[in-house]
């Protein structure tokens, strides 16, 4: 082998090293975020990583204590400002009061924000999240 294949072979070692690195797949811890939303406490956490396609997202709605929440409506609507893209809302089921769940289609990669929207007696709340999907 010459000095120049030599060479050849380790650069592409180590673009294949580099590569492997940036396609592995991430890990499976669930991604947790909060905010406030008016009187409301929304922790969003999403199954493993977010990714294209279907993600199941979790809501935890609280009061100011941290007494679970039970807000009329809640809906969950992603959308890519970057990009222009508004999806229609993802309907929510209640898991148990003040936890609620939906499922959420992601059709590309990037930057998306996930607008969870709230109803009730306090009136219309709303609580955003920016997620990456992979």
């Amino acid at each position: 082998m010459t000095k120049r294949t030599g060479v050849i072979v380790a650069l592409v070692a180590v673009v294949a090293a580099v590569a492997a690195w940036l396609l592995w797949p991430a890990d499976d811890t669930p991604s947790v975020s909060r905010s406030a939303a008016g009187p409301y406490q929304v922790q969003l956490q999403v199954s493993g990583s977010v990714h294209t396609g279907d993600n199941t997202v979790d809501l935890t709605v609280t009061d100011a204590q941290g007494n679970s929440a039970a807000p009329d409506k809640v809906s969950v609507e992603p959308a890519m400002p970057q990009m222009g893209h508004a999806l229609p809302p993802s309907a929510t089921s209640v898991v148990t009061p003040g936890h609620y769940r939906a499922t959420v289609h992601l059709p590309m990669p990037g930057q998306w924000e996930i607008a969870v929207k709230l109803s009730g007696h306090t009136g219309f709340r709303s609580a955003v999240f920016s997620v990456q999907a992979n």
